[in-house]
């Protein structure tokens, strides 16, 4: 089964956990960095499992915009989806 067929509300609801998992993975280096739990190189290849999370998310809200028969609302959702993950990308992306 493709991605194509899955249902919409199920694609968003992936692509909502998995950029919630990645802005996490993303926000613990940074924490790190003002409480100093650990060592800073240690804890640094989190950004990039955090960034690619974040860009599968956006990826699969960018699918489910392009699909041709879905619901407006679900539509909707994808563009909220898609400007706040876009966003949360370019903060971490420039934070370094």
């Amino acid at each position: 089964m493709s991605w194509m067929d899955k249902d919409a509300g199920k694609l968003l609801q992936r692509s909502f956990v998995i950029g919630l998992i990645g802005i996490v993975l993303c926000l613990i280096p940074m924490a790190n960095a003002i409480l100093t739990f650990m060592d800073q190189e240690k804890l640094f290849f989190l950004n990039g499992f955090g960034l690619g999370a974040q860009l599968v998310a956006l990826s699969m809200a960018v699918l489910v915009l392009r699909k041709r028969k879905v619901d407006q609302e679900h539509q909707e959702k994808a563009k909220r989806m898609i400007i706040a993950l876009g966003v949360s990308l370019l903060f971490f992306i420039l934070n370094r």
